[in-house]
């Protein structure tokens, strides 16, 4: 039945009401996060792991979000988003949707968390609550081990407000002068050198019922408070808090007038070490309002700068507890499976230095017979990504290798095949991306390792993150030269790929091959290159080519045909692109949105986004994949890549979009989109008002997990 033709709307797309606030939306992403820890369907060390994640959220948040906003609100800038609020109306607004979640955070640690751990043998003891023994033990172990390491400082005419350091946990200490009864203020910092929680040892713990504790401890904070005698002999020690510090931790380089980005960005990494201004204090909620006035004043905070905390502070050191050895209270561990057709390779094995490599297929030898999809951590990163790449770097036929490096982690296999491919004699261009937030020191000592073996390392360029997840591999094969790639979603970090979702595209297409060179051309040279074959690249024709096609669903509508549009990504911020996204819901276009964090568009307006769906997934796995499908009259396109639809990745960033051309992999990709959208288990519906609701079987019987499923076809992939 052909569909009726749809006149084109005339109404104001940028309408502030058909906006959500980012910095909001992220809040509702991080409570999802939270969620996990409040649903008991969770394992207990997960729930625990969810809080840590929540925590270690919400310190970036106001590292970098919040200290932004402060930053606009001091230089005067009323400047309104595209929801309507000026910087101040967005701080506002974060301290009062922020109070009362970290209430619910801390009353669930408190009163749910810690009996249920003491249930399963983990007993996180207050100091209060010790026996004697315990005590006895404590005390000679602060003697030993933390007293020698801690530095009172006094606040006092002669002793200024000290310095505190980003994310530093400190003591405010009141002690009173026996001799003059006048009452003195100290900080003793908490030392990060030392474990967060002190263990007891086995013959100090407790029996629960008929079982022993598994562990026990108590709160490092809480063992220097209660023996503070040490640090002051001979004053009265009258009272003491701990307290926390978040400052500003987000880089100033100012490109244009670097001679040396390296050494610029070196610069103010010593700068972050200390931290910019305070942008957050968290206290206990007993703490006097005479030392919560003198804190607030000499960091120039205000009220709503304060977070009251229930509680322990600085809950994103739970992540000590993922250490124990109790499977139990874990997710069911998943190993990574190797895909049939890679099971054929017979893969480089490195051994003190030497190479095994047994005659028979290679990876380019499989990449030759077709495209081949991988998505992690579904599939091994190890024994496909990792593998291309080590295989480049012995295989001698193999001429130049051509990476983008923007995460990968602190052992890096990666860089070593890079390295090693540098010396065997091959022409290695590494662009390593000097400026990715939090891991600038550890790219910094692979740009340097990677300088020393001979390889050539590009820094990025002004004005420009360099985010994209390339590789190009240039081989000699009898008498033509071939172009292999890999193009992806996530970082080339096999630690990460354990956590993340994320796609890869392994192929030997001439065109995207031929892309890929002019691409490298670009971030290594002065090429000025305005199109590509194949690829969409930001911030060239990204913004462009995504607007144009969901403007062509939203044609074919017009026609009389139908329009179908489903976007997998992480972030949908871009006021352009969501405006496109209306203009195709009015036209009749059905779209549905997988955002796992930020989303600024608001569905379900009438007449203007009632076509929209946007959901949530959240589970044991980040969803970090981007997927796009396009319906386009039949003629059906899918893409995946590195580029959220956020302003920064379309006009700030070097991104790399890729079309899945395959037919069979077009097809699995879509089947992960359906799975997605058929989830009742991880995935959240967002609302008209902003908030989200989770979906929930009628019974687990019909439960259907996007994650676990995916686990399950993975398994099958291997027969």
């Amino acid at each position: 039945m052909t569909q009726a033709k749809v006149k084109k709307s005339t109404l104001n797309l940028q309408n502030p009401d058909y906006y959500f606030n980012r910095e909001l939306s992220w809040l509702e992403f991080n409570y999802r996060v939270l969620s996990e820890a409040l649903d008991e369907r969770t394992p207990l060390l997960e729930r625990l792991k969810f809080l840590a994640i929540f925590s270690a959220n919400l310190d970036e948040f106001f590292m970098v979000r919040v200290a932004a906003l402060k930053q606009q609100v001091e230089a005067g800038v009323t400047k309104l988003t595209p929801d309507g609020r000026t910087p101040e109306q967005q701080l506002t607004d974060i301290s009062k949707r922020l109070h009362p979640l970290i209430k619910q955070q801390d009353h669930h640690f408190e009163y749910i968390i810690r009996p249920l751990l003491v249930e399963h043998g983990i007993n996180i003891i207050n100091y209060v609550d010790l026996n004697q023994e315990q005590r006895t033990y404590l005390h000679k172990f602060f003697e030993e081990y933390i007293f020698p390491v801690l530095t009172p400082l006094a606040v006092d005419p002669s002793h200024p407000f000290p310095y505190m350091s980003n994310l530093s946990l400190n003591l405010a200490v009141v002690i009173q002068n026996p001799d003059t009864e006048e009452e003195l203020f100290a900080r003793v910092k908490v030392p990060r050198v030392l474990s967060r929680f002190v263990p007891l040892p086995p013959e100090l713990r407790q029996f629960h019922g008929d079982k022993m504790e598994v562990w026990s401890g108590v709160p490092l904070e809480q063992v220097i408070a209660h023996n503070l005698d040490f640090l002051f002999p001979g004053m009265n020690i009258q009272e003491c808090y701990p307290f926390r510090i978040t400052r500003n931790a987000d880089l100033t380089v100012e490109e244009d007038e670097a001679d040396d980005l390296l050494l610029a960005i070196e610069q103010e990494l010593r700068k972050r070490r200390f931290g910019g201004s305070a942008v957050r204090l968290e206290i206990e909620s007993s703490l006097p309002e005479n030392i919560r006035l003198m804190l607030t004043k000499e960091l120039g905070l205000a009220e709503e700068d304060v977070y009251e905390k229930d509680g322990l502070l600085g809950l994103g050191n739970l992540f000590y507890f993922l250490s124990l050895s109790l499977p139990e209270l874990k997710d069911k561990p998943w190993k990574s499976v190797v895909p049939a057709e890679f099971q054929v390779i017979n893969p480089i094995k490195l051994d003190n230095d030497s190479v095994t490599n047994n005659d028979g297929k290679n990876i380019f030898d499989l990449i030759k017979e077709g495209d081949r999809l991988i998505h992690h951590p579904y599939h091994s990163f190890s024994a496909t990504v990792q593998q291309f790449i080590t295989q480049a770097a012995y295989d001698e036929n193999v001429l130049a290798i051509k990476m983008t490096l923007y995460r990968t982690s602190g052992d890096s296999p990666i860089v070593n095949a890079l390295i090693s491919a540098a010396e065997n004699g091959k022409q290695v261009a590494v662009l390593v991306e000097l400026k990715a937030r939090f891991d600038e020191e550890n790219n910094i000592n692979w740009a340097k390792k990677l300088e020393k073996a001979g390889v050539h390392v590009v820094y990025g360029l002004v004005g420009l993150k360099t985010h994209t997840k390339i590789v190009l591999v240039v081989r000699q094969e009898k008498n033509k030269i071939r172009r292999y790639a890999h193009i992806g979603t996530g970082n080339y970090n096999p630690k990460t790929a354990k956590l993340y979702t994320d796609l890869g595209l392994l192929t030997c297409r001439e065109d995207l091959g031929a892309d890929l060179t002019d691409l490298f051309n670009f971030l290594t040279g002065y090429s000025k290159q305005k199109s590509y074959r194949k690829l969409l690249v930001a911030p060239v024709t990204l913004r462009d080519k995504i607007t144009a096609m969901i403007l062509r669903e939203a044609e074919h509508c017009r026609q009389g045909k139908s329009g179908r549009i489903i976007a997998k990504m992480n972030a949908l911020v871009d006021s352009k692109i969501i405006a496109a996204l209306y203009e195709a819901s009015q036209a009749g276009v059905k779209i549905d949105l997988i955002i796992r964090g930020i989303c600024c568009l608001r569905p379900g307006i009438p007449k203007v986004s009632d076509n929209i769906n946007v959901i949530s997934i959240i589970g044991r796995f980040l969803e970090h994949s981007r997927i796009f499908y396009f319906h386009n009259g039949g003629e059906e396109e899918v893409y995946i890549g590195s580029a959220d639809w956020m302003s920064r990745n379309l006009n700030r960033r070097v991104e790399a979009v890729t079309p899945v051309e395959e037919p069979k992999l077009a097809q699995d990709l879509q089947e992960i989109l359906g799975i997605m959208l058929a989830d009742n288990r991880q995935a959240w519906d967002l609302q008209n008002d902003g908030s989200y609701i989770q979906r929930k079987p009628i019974d687990e019987k019909h439960s259907q997990s996007t994650q676990e499923i995916l686990m399950e076809l993975a398994l099958k992939s291997t027969d």
